[in-house]
């Protein structure tokens, strides 16, 4: 298929393309799901029993709720979180400097964007997997109602679409695999303490502080899914700093996935 052709294709067919590359990660992922899910999908479990029934049973209360209530959002976006940054991050860059899986894709019709948009769903889907379960988690600890959970769902896929643009930024942009211990250390790992999980920064933080806070990818989610399971005015979430959050998510997704379709080019021809 010439270049000209490949530009012409029907935006079904490139979909198509992308869906195949989705699912061929997705076939892989059968064979080795039980030693992927116990990390990615644990760790919040494991925070929300320790540290919700640990640490809660010393806090009366946490911005008008239970400490397990106040937590239990936060943690399903970590887990969605946690689900999109591995995929996104340390196995799209084995298929494409160790496997050289990319380039064998080159060799049929698929373009770079296939690829990348290939590897964003299946980023979504990773995300989906591991923030679902956690939304069941919670709804069998008896945290949120029927219509909480439901209303949760697209959040999780907006937890997933965010750090899945912001992974593959990342990992498209280095050449050492070696920087994925600043990527997980010094980013991730501040959001998750800091981004409205285990406390309120409103309370915590002031002036500036709260400012920088806002910048934080990860503590929009956090109160969009807070607000999803016991409403706004539960959470005093008001409509204008939701749509913040959500306009926030929505932008910068597409901003960083813009920027990582120019060096998917870059990276896939090279």
């Amino acid at each position: 298929m010439s270049q000209l052709e490949r530009v012409r294709a029907l935006p079904a067919s490139r979909l198509s393309y992308a869906w195949s590359v989705a699912r061929r990660n997705a076939s892989m992922y059968r064979r080795t799901w039980k030693l992927n899910i116990l990390p990615n999908f644990f760790e919040p479990v494991f925070y929300l029993w320790s540290i919700g029934l640990g640490v809660g049973a010393y806090v009366n209360d946490m911005a008008g709720m239970t400490y397990l209530e106040f937590l239990a959002p936060g943690l399903v976006c970590v887990a969605a979180m946690n689900g999109a940054s591995y995929e996104a991050t340390y196995n799209v860059f084995v298929r494409l400097h160790y496997e050289k899986m990319y380039a064998a894709m080159l060799t049929t019709p698929l373009e770079p964007e296939d690829i990348l948009l290939g590897e964003l769903i299946w980023s979504l889907i990773r995300a989906a997997i591991y923030g679902a379960c956690f939304l069941i988690v919670t709804a069998l600890f008896g945290l949120v109602p029927l219509t909480g959970g439901l209303l949760a769902l697209p959040i999780i896929a907006l937890s997933g679409l965010l750090f899945a643009a912001i992974g593959l930024a990342f990992t498209l942009r280095i050449e050492s695999i070696e920087l994925f211990s600043i990527y997980f250390t010094l980013f991730l790992t501040p959001l998750f303490l800091f981004s409205d999980i285990f406390f309120p920064i409103t309370e915590r933080f002031s002036g500036v502080w709260l400012y920088v806070a806002e910048v934080l990818p990860l503590l929009h989610p956090v109160r969009l899914a807070r607000a999803a399971y016991y409403g706004p005015a539960a959470v005093h979430a008001s409509p204008l700093k939701l749509a913040w959050d959500l306009a926030y998510c929505l932008v910068l997704s597409t901003g960083l996935l813009a920027y990582a379709r120019k060096w998917a080019r870059i990276r896939l021809t090279d």
